[in-house]
């Protein structure tokens, strides 16, 4: 897709269709660092996005400067991870945009662990310099409630350290099952973690006794946009996806229960999910608090606005430091649109709206996921999306797999 605008057709969806999505982003990435420590594990069904992409390329790398480019969460574990390589001088650094994302609050953490890392340009802020070193300590404080990243960085790191980690958490903790997710993948390794109260402790691990392989499930946060497209859709409507498991250690696996009030039902196969309309879309209005799952926020409102069902939803503070600001951009975007819609710093509230002003063009910001969220709304009429390669940041086919189930481009 080299077009820099993309216009979707109105267009009505294929049903029966089935499709393969790669592993999940946050999954693989994880998984990558935990390899880049112990050479036993094996990798299957890795994410194809960007930003796996250039997390392997740093991984390998053996050059002084790493650019991750738009990449925040290699920005976060590779912050740790190279702060760990004794003997290594690196510089971290990124896209513009990446320049302006606070990561003071990790680097500080890791000094305390005794790490030796310096900015390079602006306090606070990539790009860093970072002389590997041994961090002796292994008891640390953190806030909580700015990034999750912020504590899987650390964590997974944490059995490579010579005494483990002791992690205290301060304040309320924004996206636990992510952090749950990066302590069941130590565990996979056979690395004891315990979670009790406001801390973790991680326990040192030397190395693997055998072989571990460890197989990627496909990402939730991908499947969110297949969610808008079923719910957006006839009752009848149905698609097939791979590689999901009922026991997901994804965060954003909550989609299956939310749709529901949107009347998408989910249903689990040998192979993964069928996810089928079957009941029209309530029209009261939608109370989510979603901490724990912010990347599918976007998601989320353009199929209430697609809808016309009204939302209040909370716990969206982390979206003012992602690729963009995230809730500033929905309500320019929605606008645009004809939606009635106000922002917070931690809340988004929509009202029910009659009908979608067809033929507007959407701003993407560098966001995959402002790209991939208003895409299903060519289910309600035209719209242009501008900047659509960006989703190749976690999702490279997704043209491709909307091409397949009958959304028409021009």
């Amino acid at each position: 897709m080299g077009a820099t605008t993309l216009k979707l057709e109105h267009s009505i969806l294929r049903t029966g269709a089935d499709l393969l999505i790669t592993g999940s982003k946050s999954e693989s990435n994880r998984a990558l660092i935990l390899k880049a420590l112990y050479s036993d594990v094996v990798l299957k069904n890795l994410s194809n996005s960007d930003d796996t992409k250039l997390l392997q390329k740093a991984l390998s790398s053996a050059e002084h400067t790493i650019d991750i480019q738009h990449a925040g969460t290699a920005m976060r574990f590779l912050t740790a991870f190279l702060a760990t390589r004794v003997g290594q001088k690196y510089c971290l650094t990124g896209s513009s945009r990446m320049k302006e994302r606070p990561i003071g609050v990790l680097v500080k953490a890791l000094k305390d662990l005794g790490a030796d890392i310096q900015y390079a340009e602006m306090e606070g802020y990539p790009p860093l310099n970072i002389n590997g070193c041994r961090l002796t300590r292994n008891y640390v404080e953190l806030e909580a409630s700015v990034s999750s990243q912020y504590i899987s960085a650390l964590l997974l790191i944490g059995p490579s350290l010579e005494k483990g980690l002791r992690l205290r958490l301060l304040g309320n903790i924004t996206s636990r099952p992510y952090i749950e997710m990066t302590l069941s993948l130590l565990n996979r390794l056979g690395v004891l973690t315990e979670f009790i109260g406001d801390t973790i402790v991680v326990h040192p691990l030397a190395g693997l006794d055998e072989e571990k392989i460890i197989t990627i499930e496909s990402d939730w946060s991908s499947a969110s946009y297949f969610y808008s497209l079923i719910a957006l859709s006839g009752v009848g409507t149905e698609i097939h996806l791979n590689h999901y498991f009922k026991n997901s250690l994804q965060g954003d696996s909550v989609v299956q229960s939310i749709y529901r009030s949107f009347g998408v039902d989910t249903e689990f196969t040998q192979e993964g999910i069928n996810i089928r309309k079957t009941a029209p879309a309530s029209k009261q209005q939608l109370e989510l608090d979603l901490s724990d799952a912010p990347d599918i926020a976007q998601t989320i409102a353009v199929s209430c606005f697609g809808l016309g069902s009204p939302c209040h939803l909370t716990g969206l503070h982390t979206l003012k430091i992602k690729e963009t600001d995230r809730l500033t951009a929905l309500q320019v975007e929605l606008s645009k649109l004809g939606a009635s819609i106000e922002v917070t710093q931690n809340s988004l509230t929509l009202k029910a709206s009659s009908s979608m002003r067809a033929d507007q063009r959407i701003t993407t910001y560098n966001d995959h996921r402002m790209a991939m969220a208003f895409a299903p709304l060519a289910l309600s009429g035209a719209i242009s999306i501008e900047d659509p390669s960006v989703v190749s940041k976690s999702y490279p086919d997704f043209w491709d797999d909307l091409s397949h189930l009958g959304v028409l481009f021009k």
